[in-house]
């Protein structure tokens, strides 16, 4: 799709579609919906981010989140090398002394009134979130250098950004982190629901394989280790591609252990549950 703004036709990005289902933690679900809403005249939405351990589900959530409220998604999934044009509009040769400009994800979404999600936000230099600053405030647009337009948002137009709280990020600067507001946490999931995000996601799994992947994860996160529900999600699956192969039901518990030790390595095997 092609639209022109300012006499500058942009070639659109297409939405995301991605079969997932958001299984327990409503709350977190309604203050994320919650922090979308306008509730009267003059009042804006707001650009919340989701902070959790990698493979907690912050992307799945934005996900769902947008598609209950019926609105296209577009995910952009974010870099130490992303730069400002990037994350805007980007100028692609074509043919001879001719360029198309390319609109991101994220300004697509502005344009078209949908759900921009982008990824791990804080792996972003502070140049690259400078450029996004008057969108995340009242002003509600962005500026391309490169094409030169301003682009305002459209009113349905919604922002998340998902971030890890691991090492291996930027800080963000004060300017944005104040405007990247509420601050909304994803934390492991409760016994039942890390069951059901597995039965959700490998409908085809067998009940010991999965019951045992849940007890597994259980006494990782009592013991406040990092792994996730996005292990346990392979773990499981390889656990089953190994037991296809099995002929004992010892194969197929040294199937599990094998599918714990090549996801996590050996340490992970201190948190085995009985069989």
């Amino acid at each position: 799709m092609v639209v022109e703004i300012e006499g500058v036709p942009l070639h659109l990005a297409h939405p995301d579609e991605i079969a997932v289902n958001w299984v327990g933690q409503e709350e977190t679900m309604r203050q994320l919906l919650a922090a979308w809403l306008v509730v009267g005249p003059g009042d804006l939405p707001m650009s919340p981010r989701l902070i959790g351990k990698p493979g907690v589900g912050k992307t799945t959530l934005a996900y769902a989140a947008a598609k209950r409220l019926g609105r296209e998604v577009y995910i952009m999934q974010a870099t130490v090398d992303t730069r400002p044009e990037d994350l805007i509009i980007q100028p692609v040769i074509e043919g001879a002394s001719k360029l198309r400009y390319v609109a991101s994800p994220l300004l697509t979404a502005m344009i078209r009134g949908g759900v921009a999600i982008l990824d791990e936000g804080n792996r972003m230099s502070e140049k690259s979130w400078a450029s996004l600053a008057p969108l995340l405030d009242t002003r509600r647009y962005v500026e391309s250098v490169v094409a030169g337009i301003k682009v305002h948002a459209h009113p349905d137009f919604r922002l998340v950004t998902t971030m890890n709280d691991d090492a291996s990020t930027f800080d963000l600067p004060e300017y944005i982190h104040s405007r990247l507001q509420p601050q909304i946490l994803i934390d492991f999931p409760e016994r039942d629901e890390e069951y059901q995000i597995l039965k959700e996601n490998l409908p085809f799994g067998e009940e010991r394989i999965l019951q045992y992947v849940t007890d597994f994860l259980q006494q990782a996160h009592a013991a406040d280790e990092r792994y996730t529900v996005r292990d346990g999600i392979n773990i499981a699956r390889f656990a089953m591609k190994l037991k296809s192969l099995a002929a004992s039901r010892a194969e197929e518990t040294q199937a599990l252990q094998t599918a714990i030790i090549e996801t996590l390595g050996d340490e992970a095997l201190r948190y085995l549950p009985r069989l």
